[in-house]
């Protein structure tokens, strides 16, 4: 499917380029550039920091992976997968300690409002939504104890 959709750009899924899809596939969380570098290198010692962002630059641009700013300064890659793929979800963001948190457990009225806003922006745009990404900004419960605990 990956080399489908880069071959379909333009593009050939080199020795690099799969590397990087490795990682990203068999890590959980939200790595930098940086992070993907240092798993990357040991098994492909001739990939360079400079090949790494150029490579996640064409996989975002052909929709295999995501860019996020979750204002911590530093963007992060996961890969992109359409709203039934296994992982799915959306971000709940610490504006205090910068945490993140995979929210995934989905509740049937959330996907039927998800679905409904979907589909009312069909309606009003004629635009076909096939993915979405999600971010929740706010407070985690251990920043709001620690708060309390200082006054």
């Amino acid at each position: 499917m990956v080399s489908g959709k880069l071959k379909d750009r333009g593009y050939r899924t080199t020795a690099g380029r799969q590397a990087i899809l490795d990682v990203l596939t068999n890590t959980e969380g939200h790595l930098s550039a940086e992070d993907i570098y240092l798993k990357v290198h040991p098994t492909y010692p001739s990939i360079g920091l400079a090949s790494v962002y150029r490579t996640l630059d064409i996989l975002v641009n052909v929709g295999v992976v995501y860019k996020l700013d979750f204002k911590d300064r530093k963007a992060r890659y996961e890969l992109a997968e359409g709203p039934g793929g296994k992982r799915h979800h959306h971000h709940l963001i610490c504006s205090v300690c910068n945490q993140v948190i995979d929210y995934k457990d989905f509740s049937p009225e959330e996907l039927e409002l998800l679905k409904r806003v979907e589909d009312g922006l069909y309606k009003r745009y004629d635009f076909k939504i096939i993915n979405h990404v999600i971010q929740f900004y706010g407070t985690c419960d251990a920043c709001i104890n620690r708060a309390k605990d200082v006054v």
